[in-house]
């Protein structure tokens, strides 16, 4: 598979993930006068080619979530074994879409993109 692909796989589950929290990225434009995540930095690991009929899975955790950004990270494995392909991290930014300039990210807006980090921060402490 060409590298570029797997950026195009990634953005597509961002996306899902967003939705999944109940975030419609419409309502956030707003018709191109509201605001938008943006891609501020990514930086990416190659570790293993996907072949001709891989079934892959994207997943997606939130890291962090700031006054103005978030950070990610994604991985792409191969569903068959398992094998990690590629590793991502990425920075987004939440821009206003009038001027592209960085926004502070709403609290009804932060907290869903949250909850994920917290429940994952309960799920080890209770494993510890």
């Amino acid at each position: 598979m060409y590298h570029s692909n797997y950026l195009n796989f990634a953005e597509r589950a961002r996306t899902e993930m967003v939705r999944t929290l109940g975030i419609r990225q419409s309502d956030l434009a707003a018709g191109g006068k509201g605001h938008a995540f943006a891609v501020r930095h990514m930086g990416v690991d190659f570790l293993k080619p996907a072949r001709l009929d891989d079934l892959l899975e994207v997943e997606t955790a939130v890291v962090e979530v700031g006054g103005a950004s978030m950070e990610l990270a994604q991985i792409i494995s191969r569903l068959d074994d398992g094998a990690v392909l590629v590793r991502l991290q990425v920075r987004l930014a939440y821009i206003s879409l009038a001027d592209g300039k960085p926004a502070r990210i709403p609290p009804g807006l932060k907290a869903p993109m949250q909850a994920p980090m917290q429940a994952k921060v309960n799920e080890t402490n209770e494993r510890l």
